[in-house]
């Protein structure tokens, strides 16, 4: 059964980090690119990271650029999304997503994670 399941949400104050992390199952991430989403209470999904399949190439939304990173450990099948200098506006629910092909299509997704930053 292929799933991705997220962890590591929590509340943390403004200015601090968390990492989240994407377990695979059912599939190996290592031809897969992968990326971060996250939707806000009332607000449209919002793409937040994404990294290639060969782990050359990462892209990131302009509201984290500079503050989280993505990082992929083949060797544990698990994707990570480091968020650091958190602020509130970064407060929604985490999804992963897994894209076969490379071309901004993801075919699986995680169930999501809560990150709320608030002092």
């Amino acid at each position: 059964q292929v799933q991705l399941v997220e962890s590591g949400g929590g509340l943390v104050q403004p200015g601090g980090s968390l990492r989240l992390s994407c377990a695979a199952s059912g599939f190996t991430l290592d031809y897969y690119a992968m990326g971060w989403f996250r939707q806000a209470p009332g607000k449209e999904r919002e793409f937040v990271a994404s990294l290639n399949w060969s782990g050359t190439s990462s892209y990131y939304g302009d509201s984290v650029k500079g503050r989280f990173t993505i990082t992929v450990n083949n060797a544990l099948n698990t994707a990570y999304l480091q968020m650091n200098q958190l602020k509130p506006e970064d407060t929604a629910v985490y999804y992963c997503a897994a894209d076969p092909n490379d071309d901004d299509d993801y075919d699986y997704w995680g169930q999501g994670t809560q990150v709320t930053v608030s002092s």
